[in-house]
C-alpha cells in the first residue's frame, strides 16, 4: 500500500500477536504537544494491511489468513492486560476458561491437582484459536488514526547514525525509507532486524518435536487441563470452548521425538486414536474426533541481548522457549506490556523514547523474567523426560508433596498465571 508519511515516533517490524498488540498498548499515547504517537508497522504479508480507513469487515477475514490455526493458552495475567487494552471483550465469548490443571506422570503414583478457586480467581487461565486475538487486535487498531501500514513490506537495511543521533532510517524493500526515533523489532525467531544488528542468539535443538492437534472427547472437560507425563513425552490436553455439533473440545500439544512426531501424524485418523487414549488414559472417555495434525520443532532461542541503538527485540524475535509449561505467548505479552509502560512514563517526562536509559531498564527487567521461566521448563523438560529410577521417584515425591506444601505451589502457580 502506498504511504506518504515517513517520519515515525515509533516503527514495529511485524504485524503479527506481538507487534499488533504492541501497536495497541502505545496507540493512546500522547507526546507533550498533545498528539498521539505517530506509529508505522511494517508487514511482509499483504492481509495485515490494516489502517482506520479499510474495510473493517475484510481486516477480520483477513486475519484468518495471516494467523494460523494453532490455540495459545493465555495466562490470567495477559487476559487481564487485554482487557485493559480494550480487546478481552471482543475475545471472551470464545475464551475457554481453564478452572482446574490435573498433572500426573504416567504409570506411576505423583499427582498434582490445582484449582482456580484455591486463589481467588475465576478462571487460571484461557484458551483460544490463535486466529480470534488477532481479528480482535486488528480490529481494534483499523480504528486508530495515528497507525500507517506497509505491507506487504519488510525491512532490508537499517542506518543507525551513530550514538548521539536522535533517530534512524530504516530502509523497506519498497524503496521507501522511514526515520524513527524507537524500532520495535516483533519480527519473529528469525527476525531481520536482529539480525541487522548482529545480535547473537544461544540456541538449543531439545531434539523434541510438539505433534499439536484439536480432538474432540466422549466425556465433558469441565474446564480442566490435563499435564500428563509419558514415557514418550508430556500430552497437554487444554480445554476448548464447544462449537456447533462440536462438543468436548480440547486441544492436544503431545511433546515426541521427531521420528515418534513423524510416525505419528502419519497415521490414519482411528490409528492415532488408539495410540493417543493408551498414552493419555480415559480421563475424558475415548477420542470420537481428531483434527489436522501439525508437527513442529520445538528449541530454545534466547538473544544475547534484548536491545541496540534505538531499538528493542520483543517476542519471538528475542526468545522462542520449550512449550511445556504454555509460557510462550504470555512471555512476549509481558515485553509488550513492560515496554509500553516505560514509554509512557518516558512521555510523562518528556523524555526520549528512545533513549539508552530506557532501553536498558527494559532489558535489565527482561531478562529476569525470561531467566525465570526458561529455568522453570527447561527443568520440567529435563525431570519429566528422564526415566532414571532415582529422577522418578523424585519427581512423584515432588509431585505429591505439592498439594500440601503451599509456598512451593504458590510460587509456581503465581508464575504460570503472569504474576
Amino acid at each position: 500500500m502506498e504511504n506518504n508519511k515517513t517520519d515515525f515516533d515509533i516503527v514495529i517490524s511485524g504485524g503479527g500477536l506481538s507487534g499488533s498488540l504492541l501497536a495497541l498498548s502505545l496507540s493512546k499515547l500522547t507526546k507533550a504537544n498533545g498528539d498521539l504517537l505517530s506509529i508505522a508497522i511494517i508487514e511482509k504479508v499483504v492481509s495485515q494491511q490494516a489502517t482506520a480507513n479499510d474495510n473493517k469487515q475484510q481486516n477480520q477475514e483477513s486475519a484468518q489468513t495471516f494467523f494460523d490455526d494453532r490455540v495459545l493458552a493465555l495466562s490470567h495475567g495477559s487476559a487481564a492486560y487485554l482487557q485493559k487494552l480494550g480487546v478481552w471483550q471482543t475475545l471472551q465469548a470464545d475464551a475457554c476458561a481453564i478452572s482446574d490443571i490435573d498433572i500426573s506422570d504416567r504409570g506411576h503414583f505423583g499427582k498434582a491437582r490445582i484449582s482456580a478457586k484455591e486463589y481467588g480467581v475465576n478462571a487460571l487461565g484461557y484458551v483460544i484459536d490463535m486466529a480470534f486475538i488477532g481479528k480482535a487486535q486488528l480490529h481494534v487498531l483499523a480504528q486508530q488514526k495515528n497507525i500507517h501500514w506497509f505491507s506487504p513490506d519488510n525491512i532490508s537495511d537499517i542506518d543507525w547514525q551513530g550514538q548521539e543521533q536522535k533517530n534512524i532510517t530504516i530502509t523497506l524493500n519498497s524503496g521507501n525509507e522511514l526515520t524513527t526515533r524507537l524500532l520495535l523489532a516483533c519480527d519473529g525467531g528469525n527476525s531481520p532486524c536482529r539480525k541487522l544488528a548482529n545480535i547473537d542468539v544461544s540456541h538449543y535443538d531439545y531434539q523434541q518435536c510438539a505433534l499439536i492437534a484439536n480432538v474432540a472427547m466422549s466425556k465433558a472437560h469441565n474446564n480442566k487441563a490435563f499435564e500428563r507425563f509419558t514415557e514418550f513425552g508430556p500430552i497437554a490436553m487444554l480445554p476448548l470452548k464447544s462449537k456447533s455439533g462440536e462438543a468436548n473440545r480440547c486441544s492436544l500439544v503431545w511433546t515426541l521425538s521427531p521420528d515418534e512426531a513423524k510416525r505419528l501424524a502419519l497415521l490414519d485418523d482411528d490409528t492415532f486414536k488408539v495410540e493417543l487414549e493408551q498414552a493419555f488414559g480415559s480421563w475424558l472417555g475415548t477420542i470420537t474426533k481428531v483434527g489436522k495434525r501439525d508437527v513442529y520443532p520445538l528449541v530454545l532461542l534466547q538473544a544475547k541481548q534484548q536491545s541496540y541503538h534505538r531499538m528493542a527485540l520483543v517476542g519471538n524475535a528475542s526468545h522462542t522457549i520449550h512449550p511445556i509449561a504454555g509460557q510462550g505467548f504470555n512471555l512476549g505479552l509481558r515485553d509488550v506490556e513492560v515496554l509500553a509502560d516505560l514509554i509512557a512514563k518516558a512521555l510523562v517526562n518528556n523524555q526520549d523514547i528512545g533513549s539508552f536509559a530506557l532501553l536498558q531498564h527494559y532489558q535489565r527487567n527482561r531478562v529476569q523474567d525470561q531467566t525465570e521461566v526458561i529455568q522453570l521448563t527447561d527443568a520440567l523438560v529435563t525431570l519429566f523426560a528422564n526415566d532414571l529410577p532415582p529422577l522418578v521417584a523424585g519427581r512423584n515425591t515432588a509431585l505429591s508433596a505439592m498439594n500440601f506444601f503451599k509456598p512451593l505451589k504458590s510460587a509456581l502457580v503465581k508464575k504460570t498465571m503472569g504474576y
